[in-house]
């Protein structure tokens, strides 16, 4: 096997000081989970969670001081990460919808859902809107089949939706937002 160097040349290796780069709310927080598991490896997800609840995503630079912190490869940690569907690796909007696409809820109304959110917001599946609100995922399943269809946003679970219902809650949401600021 022959060995290029102008391939390893090319490798970008980022190594980031989670002690330059995390807040120390986060590091405290990231700490305890480490502290409640048998390996720091072990508190990845939580980790991933923390800086996600603080920052709103987990961005490479953020991933790799968490790597940096937890003492494990960055690539493992992206995998832990890429795993997840609760974990956003790019940008998302202040609400994010997830949308259930299972088997319950295409039977109960799914398709119907996903038009009326779609022509109300104006974006598709893993868009977000211009002003930054709304970014819209499917979900393959919620766990609330025998109430479906349904939809998350946020922590908050909804249900038996109709059209108008999945609307009228992305609305008040909306309106709620402007009111606060």
């Amino acid at each position: 096997m022959e060995f290029n160097m102008n391939a390893m040349a090319q490798i970008n290796i980022v190594t980031i000081d989670y002690r330059q780069y995390l807040s120390t709310s986060e590091i405290t927080s990231i700490e305890h989970e480490v502290s409640i598991m048998e390996t720091r490896e072990a508190a990845g997800i939580e980790a991933l969670k923390i800086i996600q609840e603080h920052r709103g995503w987990v961005s490479d630079e953020s991933l790799y001081a968490i790597a940096d912190l937890l003492n494990m490869p960055e690539a493992e940690l992206e995998g832990v990460a890429t795993f997840y569907n609760l974990i956003y690796r790019q940008e998302v909007g202040q609400f994010v919808i997830h949308l259930c696409d299972s088997v319950a809820c295409h039977l109960t109304g799914y398709q119907q859902i996903y038009q009326a959110i779609k022509k109300h917001l104006g974006i598709d599946y893993g868009q977000t809107t211009p002003d930054q609100k709304f970014t819209f995922l499917s979900n393959v399943c919620l766990g609330g089949c025998d109430k479906a269809p349904s939809m998350m946003i946020g922590k908050q679970h909804y249900q038996y939706l109709t059209p108008e219902n999945a609307v009228e809650i992305l609305d008040d949401l909306a309106k709620m937002e402007n009111e606060n600021d």
